[in-house]
């Protein structure tokens, strides 16, 4: 069984602003430690729309998987994927 968090898996994440409630996507080799930097104000992207939850993550075994991902959710067919993906969610939330 492959472990779930290891050094060889990336991550395509979704944040919501609480304030705004706009999302961000972005990709990470370490969601815990990135989420952090994010809710720190460390990100320069997401640092006036804080605060900031995390609302829809992936794991990728490579990087490259990772980031094709995070393009893919960033646009049109993607975007729609998640708004789709997310509807009870986000109907819940405003």
């Amino acid at each position: 069984m492959i472990p779930v968090r290891d050094k060889e898996s990336f991550y395509t994440y979704i944040l919501r602003s609480l304030k705004d409630g706009e999302t961000y996507t972005g990709f990470t080799n370490d969601l815990r430690k990135r989420f952090k930097q994010h809710s720190d104000g460390l990100s320069r992207s997401t640092k006036g729309r804080r605060p900031l939850e995390l609302i829809y993550y992936e794991m990728c075994r490579n990087e490259d998987d990772a980031r094709s991902r995070e393009l893919f959710l960033k646009f049109g067919m993607g975007k729609r994927y998640i708004k789709n993906r997310l509807k009870g969610f986000l109907s819940l939330t405003g």
